[in-house]
């Protein structure tokens, strides 16, 4: 079923393309159902290929979800221009106001930074504390993950030796058995990219906390115990191309970059690499939607 967005967001015709149900304001107006509202918070500099990466992902569900893309007003964004975000974004002011019944939270570039220090953490602390009270389930992803534990839960982020990059192994936590991870392989693949981690045994001792899921390097699936908050350390929105691009802006920076683990062909940069996550993050997000969305949020939904 489709997605609602504004007809000229430029995602509109790569969906379109990949034969993905996109439905635009007027024939969704024309249709008697309440669609999920989802907010997405995109923190990343690549607006329309997060937009692009996250809206392929929510269209695998029966349902019809409308799609609200939020702006931190107090940051000065250089990689998309004010028409863009004044056409396709509402500032986050105005998203205090209304009422959704989830919401995505993106990573952002700025890990080498205490949360503090960055320009608008006072803006994101409060759509975190709104989203606690407001919306029905809540998604991290990457730093954001990061950040939601240590802002909610006081749960330290530590720096790695080096970047913890490429698509790693994954399986279910021992005692879970979550809905969120319905339908999973024994073994999962999730891409990386992230110079910080957070420590099992943190979140353990926390008894509002359960570690869902976990590879060698730690804990990669994390939600509270009611579901209104779901972290993720990695990023299963990814393209397949995502980690290559990456890896090829900074090699031709010169900067320190190693080649991804686990992702070209015998590790060899100038072989193109195939995905592997894509079946696990369309269960995911298609699980998410469904067991800690629509199941818990009411068709009277008054915004």
């Amino acid at each position: 079923m489709p997605i609602k967005i504004q007809s000229d967001l430029p995602a509109k015709k790569i969906l379109e393309s990949e034969n993905i149900f996109v439905m635009t304001e007027g024939r969704a107006q024309s249709q008697d159902i309440r669609p999920l509202k989802i907010a997405v918070v995109n923190l990343m500099p690549t607006k329309s290929t997060t937009e692009t990466q996250l809206l392929r992902l929510l269209s695998n569900t029966p349902i019809q979800v409308d799609i609200s893309l939020i702006r931190m007003e107090s940051h000065d964004y250089r990689n998309a221009s004010e028409e863009y975000l004044d056409r396709f974004y509402i500032p986050s002011g105005e998203f205090l106001k209304r009422k959704y019944d989830g919401l995505i939270i993106t990573g952002a570039p700025v890990e080498h930074l205490p949360f503090e220090q960055v320009d608008y953490w006072k803006e994101l602390c409060e759509i975190m504390d709104f989203s606690r009270e407001n919306i029905f389930s809540t998604l991290y992803i990457c730093w954001a993950a990061q950040a939601g534990l240590y802002h909610l839960f006081g749960i330290q982020k530590h720096s790695l030796e080096q970047k913890k990059f490429g698509i790693f192994k994954n399986w279910q936590a021992e005692g879970q058995n979550d809905p969120l991870l319905r339908g999973f392989d024994d073994i999962f693949l999730m891409p990386q990219s992230r110079h910080t981690q957070i420590y099992g045994e943190d979140v353990r001792q926390n008894k509002k906390l359960s570690v869902l899921a976990e590879s060698d390097e730690g804990p990669s699936i994390v939600k509270t115990n009611d579901g209104r908050a779901v972290f993720v350390t990695g990023h299963m929105e990814y393209d397949t191309n995502t980690l290559a691009d990456e890896y090829w802006r900074d090699k031709n920076k010169n900067l320190p970059i190693q080649v991804p683990c686990n992702y070209f062909p015998g590790d060899d940069p100038s072989k193109k690499p195939l995905s592997s996550w894509r079946s696990a993050a369309s269960l995911f997000y298609r699980n998410w939607l469904n067991y800690y969305v629509y199941q818990e949020t009411p068709y009277n939904f008054v915004n």
